[in-house]
């Protein structure tokens, strides 16, 4: 694996980057092929053709032509999905719970504990590597290049369960990318969070980014000081007195971006051992429940944090399509456990 695309993949959940280029007003006609090649460093002439028939090079936010003649003025932006592109993936027979799939895209219901792409740790094994073998029986002749990373467009934690997309052909890739990066994908989370809220719902502005001590984990920065943008929406679903059972909407897609954002305002996800949700957060539950507590640390070894839905226009049909997802058991099971355990404490107060 290229450790530059480790590094990209870790950085964000959205897999591609964007170039934006304003032309000097005294720029004079040019074909935009030929314009581009000048400014991108190992740009060909076939790939920059290829980025504008696929509607990857927008010019003032449309799509363009082969021959479009650039002038002062033109915002050029480019999308770029092939720079991260990884090598020698081992297609493998891992079953896939694909709950829709057309011959554009199809949805996958990720599994707790499945990671979304190879990486330091985890060389196979990976949606890539099952989703490789999947489409390898539908198009033999399909790979790496020319549907890079068999059409993953963007991931989520690997225990963390739900919803995925992948494309399945080079147009759909860029357009799902598209979407992402522009932020108009519909997502929605379930997770159960420590504590009580204040209020029933609300928005999250911080900056989230590497710490600035352990590579391993994100922070927030809310000055803005460090990172990338980040805003998450939430809305409590159920409180439970000690927990509380939200759901969270993403605008942006940040490495750990709920994870982070909820340990900053003071609710860290039940069982999240990466930011301080795997033991009882100070003033919730008393120390003698503390058997308890373990129990459902046990029943839900990981983050409890499901993305339920997923939602955005379908790259061919241009409609918009959303997707559900069931709870997984093991959140199922600890929400139903704390849902009669606070009935039970308020019962006896």
């Amino acid at each position: 694996m290229n450790k530059e695309f480790e590094e990209e993949l870790s950085e964000s959940e959205e897999l591609y980057e964007q170039m934006s280029i304003i032309i000097d007003k005294g720029q004079e006609p040019l074909r935009i092929d030929k314009f581009l090649m000048a400014r991108i460093e190992g740009a060909t002439r076939n790939k920059i053709q290829q980025a504008i028939e696929n509607d990857l090079v927008l010019v003032n936010d449309k799509p363009i032509k082969n021959n479009y003649k650039i002038k002062g003025g033109d915002k050029v932006i480019i999308y770029d999905t092939t720079h991260q592109e990884a090598s020698e993936i081992e297609p493998q027979n891992i079953p896939l719970n694909i709950i829709y799939e057309d011959n554009d895209l199809f949805i996958v219901n990720k599994p707790i504990g499945m990671v979304a792409h190879p990486g330091c740790g985890n060389p196979d094994k990976t949606l890539i590597n099952a989703a490789a073998y999947h489409l390898k029986q539908q198009l033999p002749n399909v790979d790496d290049n020319e549907l890079p990373r068999y059409g993953l467009v963007h991931r989520i934690d690997k225990n963390t369960s739900g919803l995925m997309v992948m494309a399945k052909n080079k147009k759909s890739m860029s357009d799902l990318a598209k979407q992402f990066f522009d932020h108009t994908v519909y997502r929605r989370y379930v997770a159960l969070v420590w504590g009580n809220f204040d209020e029933d719902q609300g928005k999250i502005v911080a900056h989230v980014g590497r710490h600035q001590k352990s590579r391993k984990l994100f922070t927030a920065y809310p000055e803005g000081d460090h990172g990338k943008d980040a805003i998450t929406h939430y809305k409590v679903l159920e409180r439970f007195n000690y927990v509380t059972l939200v759901e969270c909407r993403l605008e942006t897609g940040r490495t750990h971006q709920i994870r982070v954002h909820m340990q900053y305002i003071g609710h860290p996800l039940f069982n999240d051992d990466f930011y301080g949700g795997d033991r009882i957060v100070k003033g919730t539950v008393y120390a003698k429940y503390k058997q308890f507590v373990d129990n459902c640390f046990s029943i839900c070894s990981r983050q409890a944090l499901h993305a339920k839905e997923l939602g955005f226009i379908h790259p061919t049909t241009k409609k918009e399509i959303i997707f559900d997802s069931e709870m997984p058991e093991d959140m199922n099971t600890i929400i139903e456990k704390w849902r009669k355990y606070s009935q039970f404490k308020n019962a006896e107060d």
